[in-house]
């Protein structure tokens, strides 16, 4: 399992984490408040500005992690220049970005013990009530360590299958990445039931 923390530390790791989930919800309204897609544009500027500024290492390792919106970025672009509505697209892919960006810049400056704690005060007031609300959190812990490594494993499997195949995998890859991930969530609860459960 490995963290979505980035290799590198910034100023922005010592800020607490509800000030930044805080600043995140309040730049994603504001996200959803710009209609013109000049802004958008300059929003996504300044988030890549956001991400150059603790150096070129930071800035790789951010951009690694969002080259999965590809398709979704592919997807939304081809249908908007078909129904000739470009532009609008063009704002759409651009706030899209952008949103993702600003929320993994926290996820990369957050440690995963202060996003769980601060999870956990969030749900205070339905522990009030009676709810046992400690397998949120851990899901919570092992979503955000499992879809970089699931996201890993699946690039490895695409990588074996084109060294022993001329053809594309296409869902031909489907089956066995379930498999591993079946295979994975097992270890996974084999090791919570080895430390008292949920």
């Amino acid at each position: 399992m490995i963290s979505l923390t980035s290799p590198v530390e910034t100023r922005a790791h010592g800020w607490r984490a509800g000030v930044k989930i805080g600043l995140l919800c309040i730049a994603t309204v504001v996200l959803f408040r710009l209609d013109a897609v000049f802004w958008q544009g300059a929003a996504l500027v300044g988030t890549l500005v956001l991400y150059a500024l603790p150096g070129w290492v930071f800035l790789r390792a951010g951009l690694g992690r969002l080259w999965v919106l590809w398709p979704f970025v592919a997807v939304i672009a081809v249908y908007h220049v078909v129904t000739g509505d470009a532009l609008n697209g063009a704002g759409i892919v651009l706030r899209m970005v952008t949103a993702v960006a600003l929320a993994n810049l926290v996820t990369m400056t957050t440690r995963l013990t202060d996003m769980m704690a601060l999870v956990d005060w969030a749900m205070t007031p339905l522990r009030a009530l009676g709810v046992n609300t400690r397998p949120v959190g851990i899901a919570m812990a092992l979503v955000i360590r499992f879809t970089p490594e699931l996201a890993r494993k699946g690039q490895m499997l695409s990588l074996a299958w084109q060294a022993r195949a001329p053809r594309k995998p296409g869902w031909r890859l489907v089956p066995a990445f379930t498999a591993l991930a079946l295979d994975e969530a097992e270890h996974v609860a084999e090791a919570l039931r080895a430390r008292g459960g949920a």
